[in-house]
């Protein structure tokens, strides 16, 4: 397993919002994690990135101890974060905003990542001197994801990845996960919609107030798709 949570709790203050939460994710697999608003589905990613804390319990990377390392030394073993929001600097260009994304790499492997992301998102390469304020949104994601991957990621956690997106944007974006997984890169992947991720994902993690409350493959998550929705909260149109 690339990452195992072991009993982890998480909270912001006083407020506890991951519970008891235990999860196996393999090397070069794509793990969906779905659930309705306050689940704790970004909790758990920002946790991960180091920016939520863990009150107890172990997250485990690469079978090490990472439950109390900085968000920086997480990047650095190859832990990269796609945020919910973007959170781009947007007065600043598209290039100095993949530049921002590989403060842990040397000179020569952001050059070799920036290639990398250019040919992924030939847009990018379009806009490289552009504000990152002035893009769609859909160009806004590419650059997210982008500059996550300037980092030289083995692990990529994407945070509502289809969020307020156009579906021809969503197509490239799903278009370069799948790309990147079929590379060995291992995907953790927050999806609002559960079509999007049952056809991306391996395997299929539910969360609700914190907990969860289902877990399988992709295949027995798609056998059980009354019982999901029904947890999500979701109705006739609503499921795409």
């Amino acid at each position: 397993m690339l990452l195992t949570l072991e009993q982890v709790c998480c909270a912001y203050g006083n407020m506890q919002v991951v519970n008891q939460m235990d999860l196996s994710v393999e090397k070069g697999s794509v793990t969906a994690l779905l659930g309705a608003n306050g689940a704790g589905k970004s909790s758990l990613i920002m946790a991960l990135a180091g920016h939520v804390t863990v009150t107890s319990g172990r997250v485990l990377y690469d079978d090490q101890n990472i439950t109390h390392l900085s968000p920086m030394e997480r990047v650095k073993r190859g832990i990269a974060l796609c945020p919910e929001g973007r959170r781009l600097f947007k007065d600043l260009s598209v290039k100095e905003n993949l530049v921002t994304g590989g403060y842990t790499r040397s000179k020569e492997q952001c050059e070799k990542n920036m290639t990398r992301v250019i040919g992924m998102f030939p847009r990018l390469g379009e806009r490289l001197r552009q504000k990152a304020g002035s893009l769609s949104g859909g160009e806004q994601q590419m650059l997210a994801i982008g500059r996550a991957l300037m980092a030289d990621p083995r692990l990529l956690m994407v945070d509502e990845l289809s969020l307020g997106l156009m579906p021809k944007a969503i197509d490239i974006c799903y278009a370069a996960i799948r790309e990147l997984n079929r590379e060995g890169m291992t995907i953790l992947l927050v999806e609002q919609s559960t079509q999007r991720a049952l056809e991306a994902a391996d395997a299929v993690l539910v969360l609700e107030s914190g907990n969860t409350v289902w877990q399988g493959s992709a295949e027995e998550a798609a056998q059980s798709s009354e019982m999901i929705d029904s947890i999500l909260g979701l109705h006739g149109d609503e499921k795409e």
